[in-house]
Parts: C-alpha cells; sequence; structure tokens
C-alpha cells in the first residue's frame, strides 16, 4: 500500500516543480513513506516535506502544507493530517483496505510475491557442515536461515541457488578416519589406543560396522562400497565421509531441506583452483614474502594486519581456499552471494573480501554478503540438554526433530534474529498451547477451515462473490484491525527478505494470528444475515489465505484441522 501514496508524493513533487516552488533540476531526495507508529496519526506518513525543504528555502511545516495542496485527489485516501515539524500524515479510506482483501482473492498463493529481484541470480549457502558427524542444533538454525532466506528471497524475484560447501579435506576428516579406523578394529573410547583426537559419539561405531559389513552407500549419483579393511585408512576415509553426507542429507530431508549445489572444497585442489587463485592474487601485486611465507596485502582493503596466505612449510591457510570458493561462485554467474555462518567464523571474514578484492576480477566491494547467527540453548524441563546418545556430546537436530516436530522446530530456529541468543525449550515446542507461537499460529489456518466446514454442516450457503462486493459491512474495530494485518503482508515479505531477517515474518503471523483469534473469540461470523456473513467470510479466507502464503515462505504446513 505504500507504492500509491509515493507514486502520488511524487505527483505532488513534480507540480511544485512546475510552480517553481522547488527547483526544476531538483534531485528528489530518498523520502520514506512508512507506517504510523500509532493510528491516531493516521496509516501512513512520509518525511518528504521535511527533506524537502531546505532545497525549497521554506519552512518544513510550510512546504508540507504546499505539499499537500499539489497531491492529486484519490480514492484510497480519506484524510490527510500535517503534524510536528511536517511529517504528512495519511489516512487511507476503507475501500483502500477493501481493495487489499480484494488483491488477496485475486493473487492468492502469489499474494505478497515481488520482482524486486529483477531475476537476478543470488547463491544462498547454508549448513555447509563437515561430514564428520550427525547435524548438531547449530547447523539446525543454520539450515532453517539459510531456507527461509532463499524461499523470501524467491518470493521478491530473485533467481535462487542453494548451495552446500562440503569440508571434505583436512585435518577434522583425517580424525574421522583415525576414529572409524579404530571402532573397525575393536577399540571403544576410553581403551588404550584410542586416538586422542578421535571422535566419540556411537555413529562412528555405527559407521565402523556399515564398513566392516561391506554396506552401500550412494551420495550425489556416487556409490561407495565399505572395502572390508581395518588396515585400509583411505578406503574407510572415503566410506566414512559418504556415509555422514547421505546421513545429513537424510536429516536435512526430514527438515524440509534441499540443494541445488554441493560443492566439495577438496575440488578447489583437484581442480587446481586454489593455486590458480594465488597465482592471481601474485600477478596483481598484492602479496609478499617474508620469513619464509607467502603474505597478501589484506591491510590495502581495510583489515587490520596483513595475512599470511602460504605458510613456510608449503601449506595454505585456511583463508586461501575460501578465496578461491568465492571467486568460483561469481565465475559461476552469482551477482548475489549470501552465505550463513556460526558467529565464531567472523575472524576471516574481512581477509576473504580483501582476498577478492586482491584478485581485481571485477567483484563489487563486500561481496559476499554473510549472515552470522549464535548458538542455541536446549532447554528440558527447566534444564539445559547438552548431549545427545548418538552423537556423545551435543543436541542433534534430528533430537529435535523427533521430539517437537519440524514445524515447531523450524519455526523456534528462526524466530529471533540470527545474532541474538535463543534458547530452544522442547516443553514449549511440543505443547498444544496459545503459548506455543508456531501451535497459535497453525490453530488460525485451522479455525478458518472449521468456520467453513461448520457452514456446510449447518446448510448455510457461502458465497464469497458476495461478501466481497460487501465488504463496506466491515465496520467494528476488530475487523479493522485484521484488516490493517492483512495489508501489511507485502511490506513485512519484502523487508524480510531484503534485510535477511525471517524473523520478521515469523513474528507477524503471530499478530496476523493474534488479530484473527481476537475476532473470532468476539464475534460470530455464520449470522442470519447473509451478507454480513459472507462478507466476514471473505475476510477470514483472505486471512487464511495469508497464513497459509507466510506459512509457506517459512517451510512450514498450514494444518486444515488440528
Amino acid at each position: 500500500m505504500k507504492q500509491p501514496l509515493r507514486d502520488l508524493l511524487l505527483q505532488a513533487i513534480r507540480t511544485l516543480q512546475d510552480t517553481a516552488v522547488l527547483p526544476a533540476d531538483l534531485e528528489i531526495p530518498p523520502f520514506v513513506v512508512e507506517r504510523a507508529r500509532s493510528r491516531e496519526h493516521g496509516d501512513f506518513a512520509t518525511n518528504a516535506a521535511m527533506l524537502l525543504a531546505k532545497p525549497a528555502r521554506a519552512k518544513p511545516r510550510e512546504l508540507a502544507e504546499k505539499l499537500v495542496g499539489a497531491l492529486p485527489l484519490n480514492a484510497l485516501v480519506k484524510k490527510i493530517e500535517i503534524a510536528g515539524p511536517g511529517f504528512v500524515n495519511f489516512f487511507l479510506s476503507p475501500g483502500a483496505y477493501h481493495a487489499q482483501v480484494q488483491r488477496i482473492f485475486a493473487d492468492g498463493e502469489d499474494y505478497g510475491r515481488s520482482t524486486a529481484g529483477a531475476g537476478k541470480t543470488v547463491g544462498v549457502e547454508f549448513v555447509s557442515a563437515n561430514p564428520t558427524g550427525p547435524l548438531h542444533v547449530g547447523h539446525g538454525r543454520n539450515a532453517a536461515l539459510g531456507d527461509c532466506i532463499a524461499r523470501l528471497l524467491e518470493a521478491t524475484g530473485w533467481n535462487v541457488r542453494r548451495e552446500f560447501y562440503y569440508n571434505d579435506a583436512g585435518v577434522q576428516i583425517q580424525n574421522l578416519a583415525i576414529s572409524t579406523q579404530a571402532r573397525a578394529r575393536g577399540l571403544a573410547p576410553g581403551d588404550p589406543g584410542w586416538p586422542e583426537d578421535g571422535y566419540r559419539g556411537d555413529y562412528i561405531a555405527e559407521v565402523a560396522k556399515a564398513y566392516l559389513a561391506g554396506d552401500s552407500v550412494t551420495v550425489e549419483g556416487h556409490t561407495v562400497t565399505g572395502a572390508k579393511d581395518p588396515a585400509d585408512r583411505e578406503a574407510i576415509r572415503h566410506f566414512a565421509v559418504a556415509y555422514l553426507r547421505r546421513e545429513q542429507d537424510l536429516d536435512l530431508k526430514a527438515f524440509g531441506v534441499g540443494f541445488d549445489t554441493f560443492f566439495l572444497e577438496s575440488s578447489l585442489y583437484t581442480d587446481g583452483k586454489v593455486e590458480e587463485t594465488v597465482r592471481e592474487l601474485v600477478a596483481h601485486g598484492h602479496t609478499y614474502e617474508e620469513g619464509g611465507a607467502l603474505w597478501l596485502r589484506t591491510t590495502d582493503f581495510g583489515d587490520d594486519k596483513d595475512r599470511v596466505m602460504r605458510k613456510s612449510d608449503g601449506t595454505y591457510t585456511y583463508f586461501v581456499p575460501d578465496v578461491a570458493y568465492h571467486l568460483s561462485k561469481w565465475q559461476r554467474g552469482y551477482e548475489k552471494a549470501i552465505t550463513v555462518l556460526g558467529s565464531d567464523h567472523h575472524g576471516s571474514l574481512a581477509r576473504v573480501k580483501a582476498g577478492l578484492q586482491a584478485l581485481d576480477a571485477g567483484i563489487p566491494k563486500g561481496y559476499p554478503d554473510y549472515m552470522l547467527y549464535q548458538m542455541v540453548t536446549v532447554m528440558r524441563g527447566g534444564e539445559e540438554v547438552k548431549i545427545s546418545k548418538r552423537a556423545g556430546s551435543y543436541v542433534t537436530l534430528r533430537d529435535l526433530i523427533d521430539e517437537a516436530g519440524r514445524d515447531a522446530t523450524r519455526y523456534f530456529l528462526i524466530s529471533r534474529k540470527a545474532d541474538s541468543q535463543l534458547v530452544f525449550d522442547i516443553d514449549l515446542a511440543r505443547s498444544q498451547s496459545n503459548d506455543n507461537p508456531v501451535y497459535y499460529i497453525q490453530y488460525a489456518h485451522a479455525r478458518v477451515c472449521s468456520v467453513l466446514r461448520q457452514a456446510g454442516e449447518k446448510g448455510l450457503g457461502v458465497d464469497l462473490d458476495q461478501g466481497l462486493a460487501e465488504l463496506a459491512r466491515l465496520d467494528n474495530e476488530h475487523e479493522q484491525v485484521l484488516l490493517t494485518e492483512l495489508s501489511k503482508y507485502p511490506e513485512i515479505v519484502d523487508a524480510a527478505a531484503a534485510n535477511l531477517e525471517p524473523h520478521l515474518l515469523a513474528g507477524w503471523l503471530r499478530e496476523l494470528a493474534n488479530a484473527f483469534h481476537t475476532y473470532y473469540n468476539s464475534h460470530q461470523f455464520l449470522v442470519d444475515d447473509a451478507a454480513l456473513r459472507n462478507a466476514r467470510l471473505a475476510l477470514v479466507v483472505a486471512a487464511r489465505q495469508v497464513l497459509k502464503n507466510g506459512l509457506g515462505l517459512l517451510g512450514l504446513s498450514a494444518p486444515e484441522s488440528m
């Protein structure tokens, strides 16, 4: 609903330019049209007059009066007031909100979607867990955030590519192989000879058992079969990585998360991409040698100190393959790249961005965008839950899904801003009460379905076309609140997508559900007056559609009964 008001303001500004109140060559400032904080101050407000006052050489309030006088008449606007130093407040007509209900019916599942992304390609990299064990709750928050961001970007016109980066090279993978080999030889954690840095969870015993049995594992079209030989560590490593990748894939599938691309860190070495990236950095003059090591002059690009790229022993530091990897994203056509990472990774971000700029490859400054999230504390019965028997040292994502269900788990993991600490209360997530936000939201959808079933059971006709024609009958306070909330949905989707903040949508859905439940508890829908009955049913059916659309963008179901 902001855009029509913005268009009216632009027309008024052009009128003031034509009448020399404003300079003809004025560069229009970035004024905003935003929801008023209080309904007493109208529905929307703009600061346009305050920003235009200086070039007009007028006091803001005086210019606001001229701006209002130049506004074209429009049926959507009932009244306009000037407030404070020069804010212009718009009071919309009931018809403006009725038009939104009409639009919800016309657009259906597409209501709230936009073309803001203009079809540009964005890569969203998330989860990217080492294939060394089951996914933990932190990975779960990463998965929920990344998947919701991808859904929101798709809803706002982006061509989204979901990507999982597998760290299948390095020390942790070697520890996985050593641990699995120890299990295959009959050792258990605590036994003499158990590797000092070995993984201790029961899942390692499962991997070793499958390897010794000669089981086959298929991942991404490739099948790996256990060689049964406990002495062949390379075969064990190959099998263990495949086995745990498959386990992670199954967990993510149960979580409603899928990917377009699985990118292996090892391919950066086998394809020569790391060496090629280093050669390019050297060629562009941003490196130097000191103490037998090769350094990247990252201070040229805002880092607090230069960074070692290649150590004196010839091995690369961990940020070098990260630079090569993000270069590959740019080369693969990702005009925008977003990486979801735990906050403990923040230290490497500046050097990766510096490395990309040092390549002089035309990559935009600030590429890629990072979303950093805090870890999760799991509570049950008022006490923190820290371990899972299968994983040994942490709570797994599968534990949460099994206990709380997929919908509750997804909602709770994105319900707060990513950089905020999150407490996951299993008892609350399992409860079927109004205190459980996901239950409260889904129950609103189910209640509308129940009302329609009751209408059929009572033999009452449901004529939604008549209801849309009679929306003027909706004049009580609870109906106005629900109409207002429904009109906010496109703005919420745009803001959540633009700011990479799915919690905005999660929180607003609860507000919409509250508006519906309050209306439901205060008024009868199935009244004898057919015109009023159908108007109220049209309103709640519109609410059901928006609830379903919003739940879908969070990857949640919209049950018809509960």
